[in-house]
């Protein structure tokens, strides 16, 4: 062989060194024309978007407290220090409540949402508190011990009290938001996670439909695929949450120990209070992003168009109507008569209330809040907020059914079969507002049934099991309309498996609109998780459902088999040896020492496979020295 030909083979030799080298660099992989993020972990950011009431809030003025040794001070708690709620309520309303009209302060006192992940993991730190208001502390705890640096893991706090339009004015937290995305890519190398808890899902929403208006119309899709590879939804009431009429009309204390007169004044003065109002899933405005440019266009998106399935079905898709309402036959001067008004006016002893029922539609476009004008005040703050915030909002009216984010990977993850309230029952108290309603009975689902707490069954719709006690299964189950035509479905146990009990229906027809009930048994004392997984819908996009059984929704995130199922699905996801577009479920072994128990049965510890008995000083029971064999990255490689 010539000198020529040995140049030209070293030459080629280390054109091919470099590509391999620089693939390896990029951590990309090319699939179907596209790149899909493949390698190191480390380049990967997750960003964490909380719920309602999940962030800290902090004073940002100084406020003397009369009659209390507690004043509130510039960087004080205000959500949560229940010492000072318990001491000086009237102080510590004054710096949460919001004026309900503009959405300002109170003059003496404002509050602004902390930063950092310290913002969301406690709510109230203390030794007695602090674990009974953990929100996300079990989290950061996991990421810690794979190993996960400290910079990769971002928090996006917001101010839970806001509407999403006030959101933008005030604080410009979706230009933030979007900085937030951008630098975590600069600075790891690669795009990111999300991670989204309740009302945080509804952030989320709002946030890529404003930056359709941000980012030009051809680089949007691109913007998405670089900042972004996955989509957690956590606990998303796609449709609603019945709790919020609850909260609204008499009040829901949030386990905070004050009255739920106060509750309700409290919650109804936030404009948040009605982003999660239940609407209809039959009736939706016009969303093409590039029509916000022209005043035509804003007009056409706010229009509803509901379908003809909303008047020809019941409840506007949901399993009964919402509210039932006994409105008075007199009108008063006052928020709402008492009871020694109403024997003092013999008129009106004879004249009987008036029931009223109201589905989904008629609380999302107001129809409820007019009904009830004339005999309560917070009912024209609400509607006014309704129209103003977000029937009025120039880039999206939440309260319209989602589409699919259009992202690369999507999982919808919930809790279900847990006793949920689906409609309430209210009449008038006799009582003063805020107190001038009474919950009379209330409507649960449970095991695919309608309760109501008397105990009576009730008629109506119920899906084929029931919500995680705040939200209805109808609306955490939306996003099974994400899904294709064919689903595989896997039914496994919560807890570590052998595999033995795993149950796979593969191409399963999925029509959309309709539930997919999977034809598998239960065992009553067993939990399951139940994964719905469509890859094959949209080229190079991937579609997961993940129920939960008995997850409780405000527990979620500090869920072991979630946050367990997360992991494992981000580490299939970027390694490049995988095989299979989703994460195996054959089996479940322990992947940390605190999955490893002492089996007293056999008097050993428990998976001797992963597990073994190795005492260090300190452990004060068998169960505490049983560890793992090999390192969790050791056992991860079985997952890919």
């Amino acid at each position: 062989m010539t000198a020529p030909h040995l140049l030209e083979l070293k030459m080629r030799g280390l054109i091919l060194t470099f590509l391999i080298l620089g693939t390896l660099h990029k951590s990309f992989t090319v699939i179907n024309g596209e790149e899909e993020f493949k390698g190191d972990y480390k380049k990967l950011s997750g960003i964490i978007i909380p719920g309602f009431a999940s962030t800290q809030l902090r004073a940002w003025s100084i406020l003397d407290c009369p009659y209390s040794p507690l004043d509130f001070n510039p960087l004080d708690l205000v959500w949560l220090d229940t010492t000072k709620l318990l001491s000086a309520v009237n102080c510590w309303l004054k710096c949460i409540m919001l004026e309900p009209y503009n959405q300002t302060d109170h003059p003496e006192c404002k509050s602004r949402p902390d930063s950092g992940l310290s913002a969301i993991t406690e709510l109230d730190p203390g030794y007695i508190t602090g674990p009974l208001s953990s929100v996300w502390k079990e989290w950061v705890k996991w990421c810690i011990e794979f190993g996960i640096e400290a910079n990769a893991i971002i928090a996006v706090p917001y101010d839970w009290r806001l509407s999403p339009s006030k959101l933008e004015e005030r604080d410009l937290y979706f230009h933030k938001l979007k900085l937030t995305f951008e630098t975590a890519y600069k600075l790891r190398g690669g795009p990111s996670l999300v991670f989204a808890h309740s009302l945080g899902n509804l952030v989320f929403r709002y946030f890529l439909e404003w930056l359709k208006l941000e980012v030009a119309p051809k680089e949007y899709m691109n913007w998405l695929d670089k900042h972004i590879h996955a989509y957690f939804a956590v606990g998303s009431p796609f449709l609603g949450a019945t709790e919020t009429i609850k909260a609204a009309l008499s009040g829901f204390t949030f386990g905070v120990p004050i009255s739920e007169g106060t509750a309700r004044l409290m919650f109804n003065s936030f404009g948040s209070s009605t982003w999660m109002l239940p609407f209809s899933k039959y009736c939706k405005t016009e969303d093409k992003y590039w029509k916000h440019f022209s005043d035509k266009g804003k007009e056409a998106h706010h229009a509803y168009h509901c379908e003809e399935e909303e008047f020809k079905r019941n409840y506007s898709g949901w399993p009964t109507n919402l509210i039932n309402i006994e409105i008075p036959s007199f009108h008063s001067s006052d928020a709402y008569p008492s009871v020694l008004d109403v024997m003092e006016n013999t008129s009106m002893e004879c004249s009987l209330p008036t029931q009223l029922s109201f589905n989904a539609r008629e609380v999302a476009d107001g129809t409820f809040f007019k009904a009830i004008e004339d005999y309560d005040p917070d009912s024209k703050r609400l509607l006014h907020q309704l129209q103003k915030s977000y029937h009025g909002d120039p880039v999206l009216n939440p309260l319209t059914p989602w589409d699919r984010p259009p992202l690369k990977n999507v999982f919808c993850i919930y809790g279900v079969d847990s006793k949920t309230e689906v409609g309430y029952y209210f009449a008038p108290s006799g009582k003063p507002y805020p107190d001038n309603w009474i919950v009379t009975d209330v409507i649960y689902e449970i095991e695919g049934s309608l309760y109501s707490r008397s105990g009576n069954l009730v008629e109506g719709n119920p899906g084929a099991t029931s919500g995680d006690e705040t939200v209805a299964y109808h609306s955490l189950s939306w996003c099974k309309n994400w899904l294709g035509p064919t689903v595989n479905i896997t039914r496994t146990p919560q807890s570590e498996h052998d595999g033995s009990d795993v149950q796979v229906e593969l191409d399963v027809t999925h029509d959309r609109g309709a539930d997919i009930i999977p034809n598998m048994t239960r065992s009553p004392r067993v939990k399951y998780i139940t994964y719905y997984e469509d890859s094959e819908s949209i080229p190079g996009r991937r579609t997961a459902v993940w129920e939960l059984d008995k997850v409780n929704h405000r527990n979620m995130v500090r869920s072991p088999a979630l946050m367990r199922e997360l992991w494992l699905e981000m580490w299939h996801d970027i390694n490049p040896a995988a095989k299979s577009k989703f994460v195996t479920k054959a089996k479940r072994g322990p992947l940390r020492d605190d999955d490893c128990y002492w089996d007293y049965g056999k008097a050993r510890c428990a998976w001797p496979e992963y597990c073994e008995y190795r005492y260090a000083f300190g452990d004060v029971h068998l169960g505490q020295s049983c560890r793992l064999k090999d390192s969790s990255e050791d056992l991860l490689l079985y997952y890919i």
